[in-house]
């Protein structure tokens, strides 16, 4: 296990061919990294319209809606990784560039994990608690939660750990997922928004993990490097 965090996400497909054409589609739009990231808040933010309305909806209002959020939600993650190619590969780095990395990101998980709540909206309830929606809150609290752990790496100068099972793409691909399986609710018999609130419980349990993981990584780095500081005394 390494000690020492990583200053960006590892994303393979920042590599590919494609990335790199819309990338610079984006650059020739003069689309600036923090314009991107606003854009990203604004899809997100349909995405999560479409999960609170696909609860109070039936038949082909609510497939339309669900696959509005399986395209939208991706669209999101996509978004995020052409900012950073732009800021970054395309050097449109700004003084504000660090804040609109992160600041439009917690809006977007907050925004669309607690809306994946309210698409459970009346299928898990006690005693006049809605307890899908609640469930959706606390997975949205733990995806911040997630985020702020690794931030606190790099403030403490060992860099950020992106580790665990459930960081912000698994969060947004499991939310595709369930949005697919969502749309056969009625053929197989279940509940509308069953599968969301399975969905929810995953990402908290997830997001929880993830929080440990990192904690335990940072901890790791921080003593090692005192290892090291009183090594060389």
């Amino acid at each position: 296990m390494t000690t020492q965090g990583q200053d960006r996400r590892t994303i393979p497909q920042r590599s590919s061919t494609w990335a790199s054409r819309a990338a610079d589609a984006l650059a020739a739009l003069r689309l600036t990294p923090n314009s991107i990231s606003v854009i990203s808040v604004l899809v997100a933010a349909l995405g999560a319209a479409a999960l609170v309305t696909s609860a109070f909806v039936d038949g082909g209002a609510r497939v339309a809606l669900l696959v509005a959020v399986a395209v939208l939600l991706p669209l999101r993650l996509l978004l995020n990784m052409l900012d950073g190619m732009l800021a970054v590969e395309r050097g449109m780095r700004s003084a504000t560039g660090d804040l609109f990395n992160e600041l439009p990101d917690r809006i977007a998980d907050l925004v669309v994990i607690a809306a994946a709540g309210y698409a459970t909206a009346g299928v898990w309830t006690a005693g006049g608690v809605d307890i899908g929606v609640g469930l959706g809150w606390l997975a949205a609290a733990l995806a911040l939660l997630t985020a702020y752990v690794r931030t606190l790496g790099a403030a403490n100068g060992v860099g950020n750990f992106f580790g665990g099972p459930m960081a912000k793409p698994p969060r947004m691909w499991v939310l595709v997922a369930a949005a697919l399986l969502s749309i056969a609710e009625p053929a197989l018999g279940w509940p509308r928004g069953i599968v969301f609130a399975v969905a929810v419980t995953v990402i908290a349990v997830g997001a929880a993990v993830t929080v440990v993981v990192r904690l335990n990584r940072i901890v790791a780095a921080l003593r090692a490097r005192e290892a090291q500081g009183g090594a060389g005394a």
